[in-house]
């Protein structure tokens, strides 16, 4: 397990891409979190609070205590020791530099980006989004080949990215999420910053969400980030498939004008994981 984000705030993004929410059985978690726009992402959640120290200052809320657990792994994933429904979400994951002013975040600046699994538990009722998104160790992936951003806005790098996801299960590769181009989160670039950093300095603890500006504080306010921007839609076959013990999750996020989608499965089949201009997450499920 890569624990070089260890010091890192691990954040992310729910409700970034068109109909995840209805596909992951969510949408009732947020049936009172409004937006200021229709296609704005719903909200954001704490998966992991490096160096957490409870605050004498009056709170609103105290996180659980998992979330002070380490969850990235860029080989394996946990399943958790419950028996509940396990899926795969295809992200992509942000490198981010974070600046404050006052006590608020002033910049929100992502530096590298790469595929991404912000693992979740399937269970309704959940008190917070944070409950499904860290159970411990290797609970969460990234890979461990991460590509550099020259510019997070149009004209930019990420302009010519897509990203797709598989299972593999009893040795059959099938397309987890959609095949997709970066371009279709509903918020990205300079919309999406500016979002993130509203939304951090503004979320209350409200529903399923949780009062960021807080934790952030407790936390001492750390520089770095990994930010996840939302999970991709499903096919078919992902909607409906949970992770069973040694499948194995691969998560890719490439070049779609060096690389078809066909060249990917046949990549992966042939297990040839080191190309230049993608980013590949595999991890064996434990």
């Amino acid at each position: 397990m890569s624990a070089q984000y260890e010091n890192y705030l691990g954040l992310g993004i729910a409700g970034n891409f068109a109909l995840h929410l209805a596909q992951a059985g969510e949408l009732e978690d947020f049936k009172d979190v409004i937006t200021a726009d229709e296609a704005a992402p719903k909200g954001m959640f704490p998966f992991y609070l490096p160096h957490y120290t409870p605050s004498t200052n009056t709170t609103t809320r105290t996180p659980k205590d998992i979330l002070t657990t380490y969850p990235l792994s860029s080989d394996t994933l946990q399943l958790p020791k419950q028996d509940v429904n396990v899926q795969t979400e295809p992200e992509v994951g942000l490198v981010c530099e974070i600046s404050y002013k006052d006590g608020k975040v002033e910049s929100v600046t992502p530096t590298h980006f790469g595929a991404y699994n912000d693992c979740s538990i399937r269970v309704s009722g959940a008190e917070k989004i944070s409950d499904k998104k860290n159970w411990g160790a290797s609970s969460k992936g990234i890979s461990s080949s991460l590509l550099a951003i020259d510019k997070f806005a149009e004209g930019g790098v990420m302009d010519s990215f897509s990203i797709c996801s598989f299972l593999k299960c009893d040795g059959v590769l099938r397309a987890y999420g959609e095949d997709v181009a970066l371009s279709g989160y509903s918020y990205f670039y300079s919309k999406l910053t500016e979002w993130i950093k509203n939304q951090i300095n503004t979320q209350e603890n409200f529903g399923p969400l949780e009062p960021l500006s807080e934790y952030i504080e407790a936390c001492n306010y750390p520089t770095n980030a990994i930010i996840s921007i939302g999970a991709t839609r499903y096919s078919e076959y992902g909607e409906t498939t949970f992770l069973q013990k040694d499948d194995e999750i691969f998560v890719v996020v490439y070049n779609h004008n060096s690389y078809s989608f066909e060249d990917i499965v046949k990549i992966l089949n042939d297990e040839e994981y080191s190309q230049t201009e993608m980013s590949i997450l595999h991890q064996k499920v434990l």
